[in-house]
């Protein structure tokens, strides 16, 4: 029933990409290079509409499949499809606006007030929201009143957090295919269809795309494949907490790659008083590239980190609760462990440069406006 559809999620993306990446392609919207980006000729930045439009394609297969296979039978268990509609209909409306400011602009303040709405779409249609938090060693903070901001601050940070560490090829791809195939997995783990078939499709478009993203890329996913995708996975995140499919911290761990990174990034540049919403080069993935490291390089071990968060996450799931203690530690400390690997690259790549210990904090400064492939946009979606 998921395999084939999958499968066409798959070859849809992949040939649709590949059409986006012709010049001839009347849906090219092209990211031009400046003193930001890494990239020396015009790129098509519109990777995200062959993923979404691969998923959808692989819905209306399924369903279609099924009305065939069992006329009878609806495509998910009564009360499960009303919601999955709602979660594809402001997976929609996310993608389209972020579409339309990929091709024109628009205002931060308008981008942020659709995100918000989808958000609300989710909480009252789904009813989608975050009721506690979990702390290690037994304890929950019930949210209560707090449950509903605290639910779509979530859904807009996820959007908005997988658009900054869109800055590398090959990079949100890949988190894609990784992150949803482990939800995925939970959804075929607990029978509970929803998550599994979307995150499946998901995937496995996110593959197709990954084919021609690869370094080096050929296209670019853009802010309507990047903020859409976060968007659905903030939401699977507090639907699988709500539905008992897994407890917070293991879709946490899951996209900590990405959360880790952005979220450390921000609260760094916040306690030092920098403007949090200007783009910068100061996110870990771009620090390791700074210093060296090739993107295909850099990308090749984010992928190793993707695939031990996941497994982490996995392990996390099935363990007792001493063992949860145990797992949330090593998880905690491997991402110390990459924090100070980075800075070593640094201390590494500036005692390579055998400057005087005058010139070092004016080589940093080289260092920190070295154009590094990263969207300029990030900063308008804070």
């Amino acid at each position: 029933m998921v395999i084939l559809p999958a499968l066409l999620a798959f070859v849809s993306a992949w040939l649709i990409t590949r059409s986006l990446c012709s010049p001839k392609s009347f849906l090219s919207i092209f990211a031009h290079p400046n003193d930001r980006t890494l990239h020396s000729t015009p790129t098509p930045q519109t990777g995200g509409l062959a993923v979404i439009v691969s998923v959808v394609i692989a819905l209306l297969a399924a369903a279609s499949v099924l009305a065939l296979v069992q006329p009878s039978q609806p495509l998910l268990p009564k009360g499960v499809a009303s919601g999955s509609l709602w979660i594809v209909v402001s997976m929609l409306l996310v993608f389209t606006v972020s579409f339309i400011d990929d091709c024109i602009g628009l205002p931060a303040s308008l981008r942020l007030g659709v995100q918000a709405a989808a958000a609300f779409i989710i909480i009252s249609g789904v009813g989608l929201t975050l009721s506690s938090i979990p702390i290690p060693g037994g304890l929950t903070i019930e949210l209560g009143l707090a449950a509903i901001p605290v639910s779509a601050l979530l859904l807009i940070w996820m959007a908005n957090l997988y658009n900054f560490m869109d800055g590398m090829d090959g990079f949100a791809g890949g988190m894609t295919f990784w992150g949803f195939g482990f939800l995925a997995y939970f959804g075929w783990q607990t029978h509970f269809p929803v998550m599994l078939i979307i995150s499946t499709f998901v995937a496995m478009g996110a593959l197709g795309f990954l084919m021609h993203n690869f370094p080096p890329a050929r296209i670019f996913m853009g802010d309507a494949g990047s903020i859409t995708l976060g968007f659905l996975a903030g939401t699977f995140m507090i639907l699988g907490v709500r539905d008992g499919i897994f407890d917070l911290w293991v879709p946490i761990m899951i996209f900590s790659p990405f959360i880790a990174d952005a979220t450390a990034t921000l609260l760094r540049r916040a306690l030092l008083r920098k403007r949090i919403w200007e783009a910068h080069r100061e996110h870990y993935y771009q620090r390791v590239v700074l210093s060296g490291w090739s993107h295909r390089r850099t990308v090749l071990a984010e992928y190793g980190i993707m695939i031990l968060c996941g497994g982490l996450a996995v392990a996390y799931h099935h363990s007792t609760d001493k063992g949860r203690l145990i797992i949330l530690g090593v998880w905690a400390g491997m991402f110390v462990l990459l924090a100070m690997l980075v800075r070593a690259l640094e201390r590494k790549k500036a005692m390579a440069c055998s400057v005087p210990d005058s010139k070092v904090a004016g080589s940093r400064e080289t260092i920190q406006a070295m154009p590094v492939e990263d969207s300029s946009r990030v900063t308008v979606n804070t």
